[in-house]
């Protein structure tokens, strides 16, 4: 837009600069945090945040960095009352949310859900940009140190309901959908299970297992995956590896991500669709004393996942964050969505805005 210099005020900073990030963070209500990988960018951003007393909302789907800021941060940013909180984007609101949301819904107690993500694309296919991809190359190749940093957090189990969910195998078909699935390696489950621990440690809310897929459909596109992903995890062993990967992203994804990222017409022709399986116990039943009775269906649907439902969300979650204060944990701190949102109108806001949350189907069993 050539008038957007005029309308909409610039400052500029730098993640190498403390001082002018310090000088943005005290400019601001809310920073949104879009510089990723955020492993290398997102601390700074985040430190200055916290010591300037202002919130900050970014769209990271880094498990290692999420946790990291939690615990660096949290006390610090209670203290100081600013909300810190992180993968407000695709990853994880739709997936942190339509878990609240089935719970809500739920005639009775959920206790266990597993999610199959569906991406749906149109006539010019499917592009995604290679920041993600970098995203997941650091991560999986720094695996280690998120077990170490997980390990001594030395926290407690959180108790299990029912039955345990149990753990599809790598390739599975879903009956439900007539597709094959693998598991999702995103930021979800983590998002997700850290949500359900503050809610139970927190609230006294009985916990939620879950655990999360992406459909891959047809045979022929599970072939071309399994190659990809074979390729991808031998190599990311390696930092010679780690640097083919980055450097080709195009030709080791078979054309999934790239450098450019996706035209205008492969998003106005793609959405993506996250459909919810939960089980539970109906009003009055003792989880101790048979398997569960109850189940219910719902979906998470919207456009584009990357460049149109992320900002959607992004937006909505920082406007929440302005306008349903009261609603809000009474403290600041570092948050998931869930844990920041599930009080709030968040979920309406995005019904609103294309990203549609709804009930399926509910049955008692």
């Amino acid at each position: 837009r050539p008038t957007l210099s005029s309308e909409v005020g610039i400052i500029i900073c730098d993640v190498t600069n403390p001082a002018s990030l310090d000088e943005m963070a005290k400019q601001a209500a809310i920073v949104l945090n879009c510089v990723g990988p955020y492993r290398f960018y997102g601390e700074p951003v985040v430190k200055a945040c916290v010591e300037n007393g202002t919130s900050c909302i970014d769209i990271c789907g880094e498990p290692q960095f999420l946790e990291l800021m939690y615990w660096k941060y949290h006390e610090k940013a209670a203290e100081k009352g600013a909300y810190i909180i992180g993968s407000s984007g695709f990853d994880s609101i739709p997936a942190d949310l339509g878990v609240i949301y089935t719970k809500n819904k739920m005639n009775g107690m959920l206790t266990a859900v597993e999610s199959f993500l569906t991406i749906h694309s149109g006539p010019e296919g499917l592009c995604i940009h290679d920041g993600t991809w970098k995203s997941a190359v650091y991560g999986f190749g720094d695996q280690s140190n998120l077990k170490k940093l997980r390990n001594e957090a030395n926290l407690k189990p959180v108790p299990i309901i029912g039955p345990k969910l149990k753990r599809r195998w790598p390739l599975s078909y879903c009956r439900e959908l007539s597709s094959y699935s693998v598991p999702f390696l995103g930021a979800d489950v983590s998002v997700v299970r850290r949500t359900q621990r503050y809610l139970h440690e927190n609230l006294e809310q009985s916990p939620v297992q879950y655990a999360a897929y992406i459909n891959m459909g047809g045979i022929t596109s599970v072939i071309k995956l399994m190659f990809a992903g074979l390729f991808f995890l031998f190599f990311v062993r390696f930092g010679i590896g780690r640097q083919l990967l980055i450097k080709f992203p195009w030709l080791f994804s078979f054309g999934y991500f790239s450098k450019q990222g996706p035209t205008q017409k492969q998003m106005d022709g793609s959405s993506f669709t996250l459909r919810f399986f939960g089980q539970g116990y109906s009003q009055g039943f003792d989880p101790e004393k048979g398997k569960p009775n109850t189940r219910i269906c719902t979906q998470v649907k919207g456009p584009e996942p990357g460049y149109v439902a992320t900002p959607i969300a992004m937006v909505q979650a920082a406007m929440t964050l302005l306008n349903d204060a009261s609603d809000l944990p009474s403290m600041g701190g570092v948050f998931t969505p869930g844990a920041a949102f599930f009080r709030t109108k968040l979920i309406d806001r995005l019904n609103q805005r294309g990203i549609e949350f709804s009930v399926i189907s509910s049955s008692e069993v």
